[in-house]
């Protein structure tokens, strides 16, 4: 099964860094105006969704759906669900972190909606990669300089951080106290994060 690439709206400064990420053999989702980063990205879209209020329609030879302006579900949350529908199980979304904080944390909960149906997502930005971390374990290597756990879902507990520069064995971290932010690898180790109960989000932030 290819995996499903959403592309959002949002600027992006470092495309060198995301495209590395990206593959011919991905199915693209250019969300409206995500379409601004098309020929950044020389990938051409596979499907195209939006209401068209922030990008023009190009009217490509490319399955459309166009969307209206009132809807319960942004553009990158119908793009998802659409996906989901076609079977995909492996997700990657690509500008949708930005300077609309109240869409930065929409976008961020869709990892959580994936993670609740045992699908594998990841948001990518200029700087960082995000994902749900909870009883999976998951890893960090010295590729990043920096992670950071938080807790933006609810009650957690079990919280364990190991091979890195503030451990911590079966520990809460509430959402009034973060204090899981800015950790380290240590050198020449691989960090590994888990959560026995609930769910975090683990943000890792490259060198």
């Amino acid at each position: 099964m290819k995996r499903c690439i959403i592309i959002g709206g949002a600027d992006i400064e470092k495309y060198d860094v995301i495209t590395k990420y990206l593959t011919d053999g991905d199915f693209y989702i250019y969300c409206d105006s995500g379409l601004k980063h098309l020929a950044y990205f020389n990938k051409k879209p596979d499907l195209i969704v939006g209401d068209f209020d922030s990008h023009v329609n190009p009217h490509m030879d490319v399955e459309t759906i166009v969307l209206p302006c009132e809807k319960d579900d942004t553009d990158t949350v119908f793009a998802v669900k659409e996906a989901l529908k076609r079977g995909f199980d492996e997700f990657l979304l690509v500008g949708v972190i930005g300077a609309r904080l109240d869409h930065t944390l929409g976008n961020v909960s869709v990892l959580s909606m994936l993670h609740s149906k045992g699908i594998s997502a990841k948001i990518i930005d200029d700087y960082s990669e995000m994902e749900i971390v909870d009883r999976e374990t998951k890893y960090i290597d010295n590729s990043f300089a920096f992670f950071s756990l938080l807790n933006v879902f609810g009650e957690v507990d079990g919280v364990n951080i190991r091979n890195a520069k503030y451990p911590l064995e079966n520990a809460v971290i509430t959402c009034d106290y973060q204090y899981g932010i800015s950790n380290e690898p240590l050198a020449d180790l691989t960090a590994e994060v888990e959560v026995r109960k609930g769910r975090m989000l683990l943000i890792k932030i490259r060198k």
